[in-house]
């Protein structure tokens, strides 16, 4: 034992062997707390890499965008909107069900298009772009209401006039979503908070820092705010990944990756200007694949399978 170990194992003693029983009972349950917050905290870490890397691809990014030639930037653009499409053909064919997936991406497109979470979602990229970019223009430059008719704009690229469109609003949405919605977020969530298995968001940290790069320089400054969407979404998956943890199977993980990586095609579509494609819409997919997973032994037991 080293003399540190030592010196605190005293300490502690001491101070669990001085005062009441009703004392010692309290300093014992906040010495819990304060073990399963530190245990919770590290489940977070790979959250916290996750939004530094982006973070540090976007200073990267804006900080060289006027030196990058347009051309460079199309070619990151595409490069990234093929990793995606791969990626993407790769996760979906992880599925077990093919009906599943099918019902999951229909009904979720069907529910995401009635709420309109594509539009919502830039609406609050307006929001943000309302309190933190304020500039010359005036204090309500730029923040029109969005529509629920707003479409999901591709990169730079394919715009007509082959000029960047720096739109903090259209940046944020589409960071969000690329860095989100991908089964890699979903998966690695689940086995950081379960597992304690942290090696796919760190992966994960590395392509989103590459590409963050790119959707700085094409789009703005709006791109390093999905770290905000990133830090909730990811984290709540760490965090609940242990309460849910009993309910989540091979099956659930695998329909998952499997609707997680056609909405990653999707994405992939967008960024390579192929079409125009409201990716948030079909976020619902996701949730309509679990509730399938759960569904399945009720109505293999009312069906007598």
């Amino acid at each position: 034992m080293t003399a540190s170990f030592l010196l605190v194992k005293k300490l502690v003693a001491t101070w669990m062997s001085h005062g009441s029983p009703h004392e010692l009972q309290g300093r014992f349950l906040l010495g819990a707390q304060l073990a399963l917050l530190s245990l919770e905290i590290k489940k977070m870490i790979a959250v916290f890499v996750n939004c530094a890397t982006i973070l540090i691809g976007c200073f990267v990014g804006l900080l060289f965008a006027k030196k990058i030639p347009q051309k460079v930037t199309d070619s990151i653009q595409l490069a990234c909107g093929l990793v995606s499409f791969v990626m993407g053909v790769q996760m979906s064919f992880k599925y077990q069900n093919v009906v599943y997936l099918a019902l999951a991406l229909i009904l979720g497109g069907i529910v995401g298009t009635l709420l309109d979470i594509d539009g919502k979602i830039l609406a609050f990229g307006k929001f943000l772009e309302k309190i933190f970019m304020k500039d010359s223009r005036g204090k309500h430059a730029g923040f029109e209401r969005v529509s629920a008719q707003a479409e999901l704009e591709p990169l730079p690229s394919s715009f007509s006039d082959g000029k960047p469109k720096k739109n903090f609003a259209y940046a944020f949405l589409n960071a969000s979503v690329l860095f989100c919605v991908g089964a890699m977020a979903i998966v690695g969530s689940f086995k950081a908070g379960i597992e304690h298995d942290y090696s796919i968001i760190f992966l994960k940290s590395i392509l989103d820092g590459f590409i963050s790069i790119g959707f700085a320089v094409a789009m703005g400054v709006g791109t390093a705010f999905s770290v905000i969407s990133i830090f909730i979404y990811q984290g709540a998956l760490t965090l609940l990944s242990v309460l849910i943890a009993p309910y989540v199977s091979e099956q659930m993980l695998a329909e998952l990756t499997g609707s997680g990586g056609a909405l990653i095609i999707l994405i992939g579509i967008n960024l390579m200007g192929l079409k125009k494609v409201k990716t948030a819409n079909y976020l619902p997919a996701v949730l309509f694949s679990v509730i399938f997973v759960l569904c399945e032994p009720f109505v293999k037991s009312l069906l007598h399978l």
